[in-house]
């Protein structure tokens, strides 16, 4: 009998094990989503297990200069050169002194063809959810921007932060094919109390800003600041077309046609329709916009600067007897042009401490720049007197010229604090800043740059009007200074 009750109560156990196994089996079954998570500062995150290459520990990362502070060095993964990046000083949570020999727990990230390790304080492995679970980010998560945020997800009796791993690392997730990060929406009855409120505020802090019901018009001492650069409203309307094209510029590679850019605009509107003859003029896809701007971006965009661009630059910069030459770079890419403009500014300054200022939103540029490499065709040129050959074969900056350029994570559409400065370097940057903050940018430039300094833009763009700059052109170029 014993054996038997056994046996029952064996194929009892066996049979709630297989009914636990199928529950199981259905449960991973609706899992459409997997996600690493770990913690940071006692929190817990995730990010899309898509990106996770791997799952490492490592120590003694090589300090490379020059970096912003959340670049912890670079470590040799089995051959492979990568930059080290601690996400917890990325986003300003305090982190404990480290020591050279601190093991760190690494997420090896991969964003299209670039890799890196993130730092992190402990992996707690993978999570499988529902990607319908996931909840629009909530700005109650102060602790990080919103725009980092993918979501928020509830799983295992824990509540996880998502993370929008490529927009943290300066990719566009549209380009990506991915969803928009969601933003959280009050309720209808919240966001008007909240917009009274606001209006209140605002009424309470400028009593005298009402509008004469009668006329519509503001008060004249209180009138309302320059608007932003705009396009001319007339001009956009007499042809449907045109604004089609201009809004296609916006939605696919986020260019927007202002009084910055609207000389080279309209001339190659007329270009593009001429070429368009039998097909439509409007965009159908972000190759069609990336064909119609291919005319706009400067020389050398991208790439080292050859000799006679250089030569150009050199001839334009204004002699300097300081000691110390300081060049705010913005928008300064993957650094070809940061290191490019180092190199003549050391030709023309030898005398004087330079430092270059690069700034990009792109932290992937930012982090790989210090890293960067010279072709053997490039090294041949007018680079040669800037490079030396590394123990691996390749060519690479020489110290001197890496510790002129300080690379740094900055949005030049936010305060910053650099001293003043000689040469504002920022080409093809303000095409890319919505209108709102062109000018805004524009009045920080003319705040930042001493009184002999100069200021390079785009070649298809220019300052345009209400602001207090002088154009000059010396051979093919174009530059700014202080009237």
């Amino acid at each position: 009998m014993e054996e038997t009750a056994v046996a029952i109560n064996s194929q009892t156990d066996n049979t709630e094990r297989g009914y636990e196994e199928d529950e199981e089996r259905e449960s991973v079954a609706l899992f459409d989503f997997r996600m690493a998570a770990f913690t940071l500062a006692g929190k817990d995150y995730a990010i899309d297990i898509m990106h996770v290459k791997e799952i490492v520990k490592a120590s003694r990362f090589t300090y490379v200069p020059n970096t912003v502070p959340f670049v912890l060095g670079v470590y040799n993964l089995r051959g492979e050169i990568i930059p080290i990046i601690d996400l917890r000083k990325f986003f300003n949570i305090e982190v404990p002194p480290r020591k050279a020999d601190n093991i760190e727990n690494l997420l090896i990230i991969t964003i299209e063809d670039h890799v890196f390790g993130v730092v992190v304080d402990q992996i707690e492995g993978i999570v499988g959810i529902q990607k319908s679970s996931i909840q629009p980010p909530h700005p109650l998560f102060g602790d990080i921007n919103i725009k980092f945020i993918y979501g928020i997800v509830e799983a295992r009796d824990r509540l996880y932060v998502l993370l929008d791993i490529a927009r943290i690392f300066g990719q566009n997730s549209d380009d990506e094919g991915r969803d928009e990060p969601r933003s959280y929406e009050l309720p209808k009855d919240e966001a008007l109390a909240e917009e009274g409120k606001k209006e209140a505020a605002e009424k309470a802090v400028n009593p005298d800003d009402d509008i004469d019901e009668r006329s519509g018009d503001v008060p004249p001492a209180k009138a309302a600041a320059p608007a932003a650069p705009a396009v001319e409203a007339s001009a956009a309307s007499d042809d449907p077309d045109r604004k089609f094209v201009i809004d296609g510029l916006n939605e696919f590679k986020k260019f927007y046609v202002t009084e910055v850019n609207k000389s080279w605009f309209d001339s190659r509107y007329s270009e593009w329709k001429e070429s368009r003859a039998g097909a439509s003029v409007q965009f159908a896809s972000a190759n069609d916009a990336d064909e119609f701007l291919k005319p706009f971006w400067s020389s050398n965009s991208g790439a080292f600067w050859t000799k006679e661009y250089a030569d150009a630059v050199f001839n334009i910069l204004p002699d300097n007897a300081a000691k110390q030459i300081l060049v705010w770079n913005p928008g300064c890419g993957k650094g070809q042009e940061s290191f490019s403009l180092a190199c003549v500014l050391k030709k023309r300054y030898p005398q004087s401490k330079i430092r270059v200022y690069a700034h990009e939103t792109d932290l992937l540029n930012i982090a790989n720049a210090p890293l960067l490499t010279v072709s053997d065709a490039d090294a041949a040129g007018w680079l040669a007197p800037y490079v030396q050959k590394s123990v691996t074969g390749e060519y690479t900056f020489t110290q001197e010229i890496k510790d002129i350029i300080m690379f740094e994570y900055h949005d030049i559409k936010n305060a910053n604090a650099l001293p003043m400065t000689d040469i504002i370097f920022a080409r093809d940057v303000l095409s890319l800043i919505p209108p709102e903050g062109q000018k805004t940018v524009l009045a920080d430039f003319e705040e930042k740059l001493k009184g002999n300094g100069i200021l390079f833009l785009g070649e298809n763009e220019s300052v345009g009007s209400g602001l207090n700059w002088g154009e000059k052109t010396q051979g093919s170029l174009t530059y700014y200074s202080k009237q």
